[in-house]
């Protein structure tokens, strides 16, 4: 096997606008299908998408034997659903975060897919962008200093009532959508978990979805601050601050592909700037899972990694209820090793 040939479950905008035309010219990810529960809107992206073929049913794309894995960019509470469909149908998957509702429905859909022998991985392809693999090489390397604390600011306004993130039903709200970002990121450039979590939430009285969130994630020896907001101006930043100096992350999470991102390191010799890119996360994710598959090794993001984002997740939803710190659950500290 020389590429990897993939199905799209869903035709999405976000697969639409942000994915497709930067898997185009990949040589170890080639779409090939995809599917709808409309089988004219199927038909219609796949001539937009230059695709051969096109489903009416998600079932149909998994039945197709000429198709190796999926991407599910689904809403939030079909996730497992069509994680666990797809395993049943021998297909490799790469599921949109988050992964499922909650760390439990994570552990079970995670077991059952590799009883079934295929290979899985949530699709954080922030992780995949040069900057944040910069990043991480800059806070291993103790330039910075020891790392104190995190600020993440990740927001959009979107109110509108027929959009599934403003639907409680699937999944929907700040936390689910742009605050899992938040966790993972936080952890991924730590390398390890939080022990504990607080957060405050503001719903919106008609979606009942969290529309305005902040949380504290406590590292022990450091602590890292999000706020995320569905009904604000769209503002993303990550900054990192340590003992010896400080990165910020201008564009963290949906950043351009078409020029090189900026972050700016500081320390006692002054601040720069470094550019890195332009790049495409999305291929870059899609091309490292892919080779995974070809080569049958392990996919660069371990499974296991939803479930301890999960975790930090759930204890940021019982902290809205109790107004008080919540442990998380002990796990390994399983995170992407590039």
């Amino acid at each position: 096997m020389n590429f990897v040939r993939w199905g799209i479950l869903s035709v999405s905008n976000h697969y639409r606008l942000r994915v497709h035309h930067q898997l185009v010219d990949s040589e170890l990810a080639q779409v090939c299908a995809i599917a709808s529960r409309d089988a004219e809107k199927a038909e219609e992206a796949a001539r937009e998408f230059g695709l051969a073929r096109s489903y009416g049913s998600y079932e149909a794309l998994l039945d197709d034997p000429e198709i190796d894995a999926v991407y599910i960019p689904l809403p939030n509470h079909l996730h497992a659903e069509w994680v666990k469909k797809a395993a049943d149908a021998g297909k490799h998957v790469l599921c949109e975060k988050p992964f499922a509702l909650d760390a439990a429905q994570a552990v079970e859909t995670v077991r059952y897919a590799e009883s079934k022998g295929v290979k899985v991985m949530e699709a954080f392809m922030y992780r995949f962008h040069p900057q944040w693999v910069h990043a991480r090489e800059v806070v291993r390397s103790g330039e910075i200093g020891k790392v104190l604390f995190i600020h993440t600011q990740f927001t959009f306004n979107n109110r509108d009532p027929r959009n599934i993130r403003n639907i409680l039903e699937t999944g929907g709200g700040a936390i689910y959508d742009i605050g899992c970002y938040a966790c993972s990121s936080t952890r991924f450039i730590m390398s390890r978990e939080p022990e504990r979590a607080i957060s405050i939430l503001r719903r919106d009285s008609e979606f009942g979805t969290d529309v305005l969130s902040s949380g504290m994630l406590d590292f022990g020896d450091a602590q890292a601050l999000f706020t995320v907001s569905t009904q604000a101006f769209p503002v993303q930043q990550v900054d990192i601050v340590g003992t010896a100096g400080s990165i910020t992350i201008f564009i963290p999470f949906n950043m351009y592909d078409d020029v090189p991102a900026e972050l700016r390191i500081t320390t006692g010799i002054g601040p720069r700037t470094v550019k890195l890119g332009p790049a495409g996360q999305y291929r870059l994710m899609f091309d490292a899972f892919s080779k995974s598959v070809i080569e049958g090794k392990a996919v660069p993001t371990p499974p296991e990694d939803a479930i301890s984002n999960m975790r930090v997740i759930d204890a940021l939803f019982r902290s809205e209820k109790s107004g008080l710190w919540e442990k998380i659950p002990s796990a390994l500290n399983l995170v992407q090793e590039n």
